[in-house]
């Protein structure tokens, strides 16, 4: 058990806005009622939106509610996981694991809150891919850091995503002859050793490459290689 966060002076601070993304949410899983509603206090001080669960089962009921292609695309909104290691049934670290088979911590990053017993656990679960661990009793400015810091990198994984299925979206748009002619643009072809692989003119090349260039939304060879690099 956690004691309760120190209510004086506030720090008032507001996350970085991403509008396209929604608001940022920080999800508590924690037994204890007077630990949720505590740390529900300080992130509304914060101006953070928050949602509470009573035990890992409960939120990972709300995951298992969720479609699989839902759950591809979840969460929408920069958000992360504040998860206490120690409850009844499914213990924190188990919820946690089942999150990182899942993929999802990337954009959930997960803050582990541990008793002083629990630290060697908590430390484990970071080399294991967690964001951190804060020790009860904790800092209410430097748990809100994190958390900030958290939501920051979640929305960093959920834009990549996006660029990822935007990228995905315009290479289903290509035609198979365009598609040829992008591989070996990428390979670094000439257009006239290009014509000759592929049996067309030089001009039909031409045409091709610059569809391909306006498909892809790239200006050069270099700038559509990194693209798919990235992908």
């Amino acid at each position: 058990a956690g004691r309760r966060p120190h209510r004086r002076s506030p720090r008032m601070t507001t996350p970085a806005p991403s509008p396209s993304l929604g608001l940022p949410i920080v999800y508590l899983v924690d037994d204890e009622d007077v630990v949720r509603d505590a740390l529900g206090w300080l992130l509304r001080s914060r101006r953070l939106l928050s949602e509470g669960f009573a035990s890992a089962e409960a939120f990972e009921a709300m995951l298992a509610a969720k479609t699989p292609a839902a759950l591809a695309e979840w969460p929408v909104a920069p958000s992360c996981l504040l998860l206490d290691v120690r409850m009844p049934g499914m213990s924190g670290l188990s919820l946690f694991e089942r999150l990182v088979e899942r993929g999802l911590i990337a954009a959930l990053p997960v803050i582990f809150l541990t008793g002083h017993g629990d630290v060697p656990t908590a430390v484990a679960a970071v080399k294991r891919g967690a964001f951190d661990f804060v020790e009860k009793p904790f800092s209410d400015n430097a748990l809100v850091d994190r958390i900030e810091q958290a939501l920051q990198r979640s929305e960093a994984a959920i834009r990549a995503r996006l660029a990822r299925e935007s990228v995905r979206k315009r290479l289903a748009e290509l035609t198979e002859r365009e598609r040829e002619v992008m591989r070996l643009v990428v390979e670094g072809r000439p257009n006239k050793l290009i014509a000759d692989e592929l049996d067309i003119s030089v001009r039909t090349v031409e045409v091709h490459r610059a569809r391909v260039f306006e498909k892809m939304d790239v200006r050069s060879a270099v700038e559509l290689a990194n693209l798919l690099r990235e992908l």
